[in-house]
This record gives C-alpha cells, structure tokens and sequence, in this order.
C-alpha cells in the first residue's frame, strides 16, 4: 500500500526521525509532502564553503543527513517531498540504480509541473532536479533532489520551490552549483497555492508509485451531506450502511479562529449539547467502595487525576477497581484544543513533593499498573518532563513491582525532554494522536500529527511499549481513521485505545456523529489487521481504560 500524507509544516529533526522509522520498520510505501521552517541541509560530502553565512545569524539551522548531494534550502513555501519507497526488483544502492530512481522522482515533479502550467521544465543530466526555461541558455532550478537508496529502500527526496523566498539561496551556493539560480513557481508566473500543488504531485505520485493500492490522506475533504438524518434519543436514524449516526447542521458556540480551521477542514456544524445521547453513550454510576477508598486516598495526599479533570465517564468503574491516572504538573494547561475539559488559566508552580505523594498513593493502594499524565506545560524550559522523571523514580523506589505507563504531552517536539524520561525507563510511553491528520490544526492547533507520530518513533526506537488514543466523532470519516491506525501501524505503536468524543461544554466542538458499537469492533479489527497489538475501543474507551488489562496482554501467552 503506498500512504500519501500531507503534514503541513514540520520540524526538519522530527521529519527526519519518522522517516528512519519507516525506513527501517515499515512494510508499505509512504510519501510524506510538508513544508519546514528554515533549514539548511547537506549530505556527507557536502563542501561547507557553499554555506555562506552562519545559520544561526539569520533564524536558521544545519542539519547533516544521510543522502546525495551538495548544500540546499528548506523553509515557508516550499513544498518537500519524502518518499519512502521499496522499489522492485532492487535490492541494492549503486549508482545506477539510484540515478533511475532519480528519474522517477524528477519525472513525477516534471509532469506534475506541467499540468499546473509549467511547460518549459525539463532534466539537465549532470545536475539532478527540475529546471526551466530551456531556450535561453540560463536555466534556473525550481526543485531540488536528493535521495538515499539502501537495499532497495529509499528516503529523502525533493524541495519544489512554490511561493518560496528566493532570498534564502543567497546564503549558499545551491547544490554547488555557482553557474545557475533558483525559481519558484510564483516568480514563473505559476500563482497557485499550495494545496493544489500537493494534490497534483499526490496524483502524480500515486500514477507512479501506486500500482499496488493508495491510502491518502490529509489532502481532501470529505464531506458528510448525503444521507443526513436527524439523532431522536433512543431510536437514532442511521445512515443507509447502518453503521454510523451523522448528524445534522446546528448552531453552535464556538470562536471566530476555532470555526474558520473546522470550516477549512471541512467540518460542518454538529450536535447541540442539549442532544440526547444514544443509549450506548450512557455510563454506569456506581459509587461503590473501590471508588470511595480511592477517592480517599487522592484527597488525603491532595492528588489531581485527569479522571476528575477532563470528566471521564469511566470513573466509577476504573476506580472501583483501584485504578486512577495521576494528573502532575499541576491542573492547568498551557493549550487549549477544543475537545478538553481541563482549566487553561495561568500554569503555577511545579510541587517538588507531588512525585512522592504520588508514590505514596500507588503504594498505599496496591496499584500493579499506574497510570501518570500531565497538562502540557509549554511555559516550561523542558516542557515539564522533569516531574515525570521524578514520579517514575519515586514510584520505583515505593512499589518496585508496579508497571508504570506515562501517558505524555509533546514537549514542544523537544528531543532531549523525551529522552530524559526514556532514560527512567517507564513500561509504557502514552501519547495521544487524537485524531486523523486532515482535522488536527482545528482540533489540537498547538500540536501535530507528524510531530506525534514522531514522538512515538522516538520512544519504539528505545525498545519501549508504546501506546496511542483516537477520539471519533470530532468530523472525521471511518476510512480517515483506519488510515491513522495504518500510520500508528508504521511506526510500531502496541496498543491503541479509541473512543467517542463527549463535548464538555457549549465552548467546546460539537459532536459530529455518534458512531455506534458495531464501527469500534470494526476499527479495533482494523487495528490489528495492520499489526497493532492491541486495539481497545469503544464508545465509552479513553486513554487509561483498561491499561493494566493492555499491557498484560501484550505479554500473556497465546
């Protein structure tokens, strides 16, 4: 299967590591399409004079890599290209076949340019990449490329300047070569925007690459208008594949900034909050004494979970089996995604005590799996990740035998964050996607797909369970989230939990359907079709239900 997927804008580091990660991991063929911030990349034999000024001067950076090719730009307007792909009938990486590998590459980019008006794009055989105006004698090079073929398999790929700022060569000499210069679209006459460069070189790529099946995402918008029926409590219309509830169009409160990303996703007006619920979406209330000894416990060391603070519905039954995901760092969050209950006001200072109250609680409850969690704390020069590290040592210290799974925010991207956790070695790193790519910016705007799928790269590569959640019901389609549990797949995630979004309050998104117990069986089936572990889903399944049961299977004997 070749997986297209357009990521937006991408830090070049997290970009990098994914890549490897499907490199090394992946059974299918990937195409990553994304934009950097400024960077400047080079390959091994790069000659450093052909980088003019130092980076950090102008708001920029160098990154060495493992591919062909001299000096060259990526930023804003730019549209880079990572093909990841096991090319048949290849299982070596010599220059002859790399050279026909180039030429696929340069020629997907040529006919791509062409169809959005670029005719005059052509190969100049010593030099790899696109150039145009060939009658002049003074051609200029719209996209760069530059590859790794290793046993057949191959990363890296191609820059295509679009509306790139053509300024930024003037600080190196492009792929040194001093005797021509770059253009971009725009300065061709090419006044299209991104998006529909994306879709064309998708179209072209897919011709090329895809012969065995196409998966493509974070491209189009699907829209949900056909076989619309309106949610009446118990007795719910169900579209005509019986499979789902989708919902008609209601007013709904929400900001100005928040609406315009869920309209340019795609995203329709949902559900009212005074809609009745499907009788699947109802939880048991119980407060039995598993629930008061633990409620007990957690007020005595005056603990936060994030069973209080974002509403799980599942707290009757989770802590009436003993169970509570610790809440650190505080109970404020510097972010404010559009799905989450928790209070955003100004973050307070870290409690230095909090990770052995913490310990204290595991230990006094007997707990053989924990659960830790925090709010993302961006105002923080390490993201926060040090109270993680002091929790997990605390607990080890308190309750040797107790696995502990950290269910973690991004750290901002910040690689030494994440590795000063894996260095405590926790059994199971948590890190929520939340939704598929095509939704992420109105959903979660502070975070990322290809930063997530990133994150748990990272953690898979230090041979550490990883584990991931998907909420549905936000806007998304059945086949957009297979497609995520297909990208959570690749890059080696063991359990994956899937639940239905519950909107908190009338400032929150609305609810968009409610999908029904049939379509988690079938995702969770989905799931592990595609090599995931295992796949808890349900309506009422979040991040820590069942984690003890999840890690525990992981292990248990078939």
């Amino acid at each position: 299967m070749f997986r297209v997927r357009w990521l937006g804008q991408v830090d070049y580091e997290e970009s990098l590591d994914l890549q490897r990660k499907l490199f090394h991991s992946s059974d299918d063929d990937h195409l990553l399409l994304l934009e950097h911030q400024h960077v400047f990349t080079g390959g091994p034999n790069t000659d450093l004079s052909h980088l003019l000024i130092d980076p950090r001067n102008i708001g920029a950076t160098y990154k060495q890599v493992d591919r062909g090719g001299d000096i060259t730009y990526h930023g804003p307007g730019q549209l880079t290209g990572y093909p990841v792909l096991s090319l048949p009938g290849r299982r070596g990486g010599g220059l002859a076949e790399t050279k026909a590998y180039v030429h696929q590459v340069e020629q997907v980019l040529i006919d791509s340019l062409r169809e959005l008006g670029l005719d005059d794009c052509f190969r100049i055989g010593r030099y790899p990449g696109v150039w145009v105006n060939s009658k002049s004698g003074n051609p200029r090079k719209v996209a760069a490329v530059g590859v790794r073929l290793s046993r057949g398999r191959t990363m890296h790929g191609f820059a295509l300047n679009v509306t790139t700022d053509l300024s930024w060569f003037d600080h190196i000499v492009p792929c040194g070569i001093n005797e021509f210069t770059a253009t971009s679209l725009k300065d061709e006459g090419i006044d299209v925007p991104m998006e529909a460069v994306v879709e064309e070189v998708t179209k072209k790529a897919v011709t090329s690459w895809g012969i065995d099946g196409s998966d493509i995402a974070g491209i189009t918008s699907p829209h949900q208008t056909q076989d619309l029926e309106i949610f009446k409590g118990d007795h719910a219309g169900v579209s005509k594949a019986g499979r789902e509830v989708i919902v008609p169009l209601r007013e709904r409160k929400t900001t100005d900034r928040r609406q315009r990303r869920l309209t340019e996703a795609g995203v329709p007006n949902g559900f009212s909050i005074t809609d009745r619920k499907p009788s699947w979406m109802k939880a048991k209330i119980e407060v039995n004494n598993g629930y008061r000894r633990v409620r007990s416990t957690l007020r005595d060391l005056d603990l936060t979970t994030v069973c209080e603070e974002a509403g799980c519905p599942n707290i009757y039954e989770c802590w009436g089996k003993d169970t509570a995901t610790f809440m650190i760092n505080g109970s404020r969050c510097t972010r404010a995604c559009s799905f989450c209950l928790v209070d955003t006001q100004r973050p307070v200072d870290l409690d230095e005590e909090e990770p052995e109250r913490v310990a204290k609680a595991v230990s006094d409850l007997a707990l053989l799996h924990v659960v830790v969690t925090a709010v993302a704390r961006d105002d923080l020069s390490d993201g926060g990740v040090i109270g993680f590290a002091n929790t997990v040592r605390a607990i080890r210290v308190a309750s040797p035998s107790t696995t502990i799974e950290t269910l973690v925010p991004d750290f901002g991207g910040k690689k030494d964050s994440l590795g000063c956790l894996l260095n405590e070695r926790p059994d199971v790193v948590n890190h929520n996607i939340e939704t598929v790519v095509r939704l992420q910016r109105a959903v979660r705007p502070s975070a990322g797909y290809a930063r997530s799928l990133a994150l748990l790269a990272r953690v898979k590569e230090e041979g550490i369970t990883t584990k991931s959640g998907l909420i549905t019901g936000l806007g998304e389609s059945d086949d957009e989230l297979v497609s995520t549990l297909a990208d959570l797949a690749s890059v080696g995630v063991d359990i994956v939990t899937i639940g239905q979004y519950l909107r908190p309050t009338a400032s929150h998104i609305p609810v968009q359907r409610w999908v029904t117990p049939q379509v988690f069986e079938m995702l969770a089936q989905r799931g592990r079709e595609l090599g995931i572990s295992h796949v808890e889903a349900g309506p009422l399944t979040r991040s820590s239900y069942n984690a003890a049961e999840s890690i525990r299977s992981l292990t248990a004997t078939p």
